[in-house]
């Protein structure tokens, strides 16, 4: 048995549109980050972890993302298959670890599209309760059944128009994406150039009143709010998993990670900076942090604008992240390691249907019945342990593949950044309890059995080693 081959992935030749520019795969990448992160995370990371030293742990996220980011654009240029970090590793690593990536991706994704569906419910909700329109107590929040609540609606019925939505067409589908994120960037760019002019520097006297905290298990402090800000980040390697898609990808995928995560970068930067200097960070622990540090100073009219486009445009992630998971899944179909019905794509748009609909049905029973806090950190574990094996992988890509060519991108400082990655990573992991690492591992034990039990035995390779076997 060996569970460390490998196999040639990349693809001259796909069965889907390539229809894709950078554009798009710039639109793409920031509609998968910008949502939650900084409508809702930025006021409580602010108000309970870091005070307006946020802006700090936020470059720290990034810079740890930012890794990532160059190790994804030099894989995505020299080896370009649709999968992402799974695919990659495949090709280096072997498939036993290759498949851990793609599991491990899987559960961020889903467990992402889930946390994001729930937020933007909990926006809708106080929007009706306005109105005084509110549903019934059983089905207006997570299984709880003390509390009286069995299972969250709104997300789910969200994440199936969602999956709706991306079943029809993809080029449409990102297109009125595209149109979304540019409608999230006005709500932000509003709120930073009208709150720039309300600033109190005396709020930002008290700059780091929770210290920088610890390297290791930190609870507070600047690490801490690295620590969550990093959930902030995450969405960017969805870019990669458009490959079969885009247009002169070598070129286009990288460019278009790089840029998506500067930008958003600077964009979380200067809106944590405009709102802790407009509010007090201790008064900002409130789910719409944005809106309401506007309405705090008395502009109501842009606090509810920006607040009808949190609720629009944070369907951008969900409709990003479902897009780039369900092409996950048809990578994982396509190579035997799950069943052939996720590869099948539709006729006319070539979209992968059955992926795409387990997508969408599974992030929407999570949403519906897991709260929020229980699966971030799980998600945020899970992201983390794939971009721990991804700086390995690059280490050993340039051990037995060399320089990168001419026209590829090239990561610098190869091997020192790739172990400053590891480090970083680890020490992000390190700030979660015994009951997160639990679930990791479970989520690991699943992982394996279902390999060793049917990816194994169904895999591409182990087909052609059969065959070869009867010639």
């Amino acid at each position: 048995m060996n569970i460390f081959r490998t196999k040639n992935v990349s693809l001259d030749k796909t069965e889907m549109h390539r229809h894709l520019k950078l554009w798009d795969l710039i639109l793409l990448g920031i509609g998968a980050m910008v949502g939650t992160g900084v409508f809702t995370i930025t006021g409580t990371a602010a108000a309970s972890l870091a005070g307006p030293a946020l802006v700090i742990s936020i470059v720290i996220s990034a810079l740890c993302v930012g890794l990532s980011a160059l190790f994804f654009a030099e894989f995505a240029s020299r080896i370009p298959a649709t999968g992402g970090a799974y695919s990659y590793l495949y090709a280096i690593l072997g498939e036993l670890p290759a498949w851990l990536a793609g599991w491990l991706t899987m559960m961020e994704f889903m467990t992402a599209i889930s946390g994001v569906a729930s937020g933007w419910a909990a926006y809708f909700k106080g929007l009706l309760l306005q109105y005084g329109i509110s549903l019934p107590q059983a089905l207006n929040g997570t299984f709880n059944p003390q509390e009286g609540t069995f299972v969250d609606l709104l997300p789910i019925l969200v994440l199936l128009c969602v999956t709706s939505l991306v079943l029809l067409n993809a080029k449409a589908v990102l297109r009125f994406n595209s149109l979304l994120v540019i409608l999230k960037f006005s709500a932000l760019a509003l709120f930073v150039l009208v709150g720039i002019w309300h600033i109190k520097l005396d709020n930002w006297s008290d700059f780091a009143p929770y210290g920088f905290g610890q390297i290791y298990g930190s609870s507070t402090g600047i690490m801490a709010g690295a620590s969550l800000m990093f959930f902030g980040f995450l969405g960017f390697e969805s870019i990669s998993m458009a490959v079969d898609e885009v247009k002169k990808p070598q070129k286009n995928i990288p460019r278009g990670i790089v840029l998506s995560l500067l930008i958003v970068t600077m964009l979380y930067a200067l809106v944590t900076l405009v709102l802790t200097g407009i509010v007090h960070y201790s008064h900002l622990n409130v789910d719409d942090a944005v809106a309401y540090s506007l309405r705090s100073i008395g502009i109501s009219w842009a606090a509810n604008y920006v607040s009808l486009v949190a609720i629009l445009t944070l369907i951008t992630v969900c409709i990003s992240m479902t897009y780039a998971l369900s092409r996950m899944i048809y990578s994982l179909a396509r190579d035997g390691l799950l069943p052939a019905t996720f590869k099948k794509l539709t006729k006319t748009s070539k979209i992968p249907k059955n992926a795409t609909i387990l997508t969408g049905l599974s992030s929407a029973i999570a949403a519906g019945i897991f709260p929020l806090a229980s699966i971030a950190a799980f998600l945020n574990i899970c992201t983390l342990a794939y971009l721990i094996m991804l700086p390995y992988g690059l280490i050993k890509l340039r051990k037995e593949k060399g320089m990168p060519g001419k026209g590829e991108f090239k990561t610098p400082l190869v091997p020192l950044l790739p172990i400053l990655s590891i480090v970083i990573c680890l020490s992000f992991m390190l700030q979660y309890n015994a009951e997160t690492w639990l679930a990791f591992f479970i989520a690991l034990l699943v992982a394996c059995f279902i390999y060793f039990t049917y990816g194994y035995k169904h895999s591409s390779l182990e087909v052609i080693d059969t065959s070869l076997d009867k010639e």
